[in-house]
């Protein structure tokens, strides 16, 4: 599993595959679509994905939003990820965007994108 130093929760199409019963190929035209947001550790090959983006083994509906926000405002995918992880504001605790997006608030999450990039 690829739960890397980087990019921890994150797991590459095959592991994700198992997991969400979606066929690697899929996953990757999804990525290549801007329908899932993928990373890779330094000097690999191999893209990893967020486990987060997937609901019962589809992607979340906010998550292209969310990319093709991303790459309007010049956002790559590692900073993307960086954004999504981290906590939000001092008082945010363990709460990050990427927890929005699960509960479906995907206009917020993409307000604060505009606001970071």
């Amino acid at each position: 599993m690829a739960d890397g130093a980087r990019y921890p929760g994150t797991l590459p199409a095959t592991w994700l595959s198992e997991r969400t019963a979606v066929d690697p190929a899929r996953i990757d035209a999804l990525r290549r679509a801007g329908e899932l947001i993928a990373v890779r550790e330094p000097g690999s090959t191999e893209w990893c994905y967020p486990a987060w983006q997937f609901d019962a083994g589809r992607p979340r509906p906010g998550v292209a939003r969310v990319v093709a926000t991303a790459r309007e405002r010049g956002i790559d995918d590692g900073r993307l990820y960086e954004l999504l992880t981290a906590p939000l504001g001092l008082g945010g605790g363990r709460r990050r965007l990427a927890d929005l997006l699960i509960e479906g608030r995907d206009d917020d999450v993409v307000a604060a994108l505009r606001a970071a990039g």
